[in-house]
């Protein structure tokens, strides 16, 4: 079998000479919808709670918490919704009333859930077989009906720590369903960029493939990113915990390689659920035991003489139940690089995130996009994204808060160009 990143994932970048782009950012209000903002925190130890689904019940309405636990939920009054809910793993689900939520830095306490380890004993299976089990039954716990979804996508590069370049967009994903060999779709619908230069002085990285590459992650669509059915022998099993995601115990089972292939394999938890062993969330890595051997993964084109290393990588997938059936709910890419120009003296470390939440779903009406209106997956995002922006931006669109030191950037980025 071949690895997806030999094929349709690579998650390449390009460095190239280095050029100067920017943009201001603005945002206008609009009382059509309600803002309820806040951070949720732990109720015992009030640590920040990152990473957690906030979403309106009985709607498709939702964001995530930033990595600082801070969230924006934007709600159509329309709606006339009376409560919103947070939920995280390892927590009690909990609803919160809107109107008693309004208000700047609002803190929403969560509880632990905390399950006995006589859990463990539930389902007398060996973890392989439990993994092996989840995979069998993707056509039956996810959507076998095509979706049309809203995502907020974004994407930022850091040298050290300064952001060179930060990308963001609404945008619209014809999510082929889970029993179809169709690949999901990508139109850009408005978005927003800013680079900075002035650190930027030797190289430049740029991201290719933006949301498509992210999706592709989606391992209940594209179980071969990870392991599929004939490749499980790849890979050691363990059964470490039994957690509480949205109010159900789920199996963590970790994975670790256990043969050497040409290509980098991975190691990571799935967290699958007791009663009908869905996927519900996937934290992993690559196996960077060769670095070299991951490189060739990632870079598509570099100058001549430069290392370009990968040192660490982060995948997180969730998924969220909706009815009796489970849709993709957040994706976070996080990798890092070192950078070693040997016959320039130049030597640097380089972040780059990209993130997307699904904020909105239908299955009214689900079309497939034309190939002028696609975003393809050798396009560069924040090339791109100068052709989609919007001075009304965001409107009443959900997104991804940013982290404070991203706000921050945003605000230097901002200002240096308007100079």
């Amino acid at each position: 079998m071949k690895p997806v990143f030999n094929n349709v994932m690579r998650f390449g970048m390009t460095i190239v000479l280095l050029a100067c782009f920017g943009i201001s950012f603005g945002q206008v209000a609009d009382d059509s919808y309600i803002t309820i903002t806040g951070v949720a925190k732990d109720a015992n130890t009030h640590q920040k709670i990152v990473f957690a689904s906030v979403s309106v019940p009985g709607t498709d309405i939702g964001t995530v918490t930033n990595s600082e636990g801070e969230f924006t939920l934007k709600v159509k009054k329309s709606l006339k919704a009376e409560f919103f809910e947070i939920t995280h793993l390892g927590y009690i689900n909990k609803k919160f009333e809107i109107n008693g939520s309004l208000g700047n830095d609002r803190v929403f306490n969560l509880e632990q859930h905390i399950y006995p380890l006589k859990e463990l004993t539930v389902r007398p299976k060996e973890p392989r077989d439990i993994v092996k089990m989840a995979l069998m039954n993707i056509k039956l716990n996810y959507s076998a009906k095509p979706n049309m979804m809203t995502g907020f996508y974004r994407e930022s590069i850091k040298q050290g720590r300064e952001y060179l370049s930060i990308s963001e967009a609404v945008v619209d994903i014809s999510k082929a369903s889970y029993t179809s060999l169709q690949n999901d779709q990508v139109k850009i619908f408005k978005g927003r960029k800013g680079g900075n230069v002035r650190k930027a002085d030797t190289l430049m990285v740029k991201l290719q493939g933006g949301p498509n590459v992210a999706l592709l992650l989606d391992i209940a669509k594209y179980s071969d990113l990870i392991m599929s059915l004939d490749s499980l022998d790849n890979y050691s099993y363990e059964m470490t915990s039994v957690v509480n995601i949205d109010d159900k115990p789920n199996y963590v089972i970790s994975f670790t390689p256990n043969v050497v292939k040409s290509y980098p394999l991975y190691y990571g938890k799935l967290y699958i659920t007791q009663d009908n062993l869905a996927i519900t969330m996937a934290e992993f890595s690559i196996d960077l035991s060769n670095p070299e051997k991951a490189a060739r993964q990632f870079v598509r084109m570099k100058p001549s003489g430069l290392v370009f290393l990968p040192t660490s990588t982060s995948y997180l997938v969730t998924y969220k139940q909706q009815g009796t059936k489970d849709y993709l709910n957040y994706i976070r890419i996080e990798l890092k690089f070192k950078c070693d120009w040997k016959r320039r003296w130049f030597k640097n470390n380089y972040t780059i995130v990209s993130e997307i939440a699904i904020t909105d779903r239908h299955e009214d009406n689900v079309v497939r996009f034309t190939n002028q209106e696609l975003f393809k997956s050798h396009m560069v995002f924040a090339d791109k994204i100068q052709a989609f922006q919007d001075g009304d931006f965001w409107g009443d669109y959900n997104i991804i808060e940013p982290e404070e030191s991203i706000q921050y950037a945003i605000k230097k980025i901002s200002k240096t160009m308007k100079k």
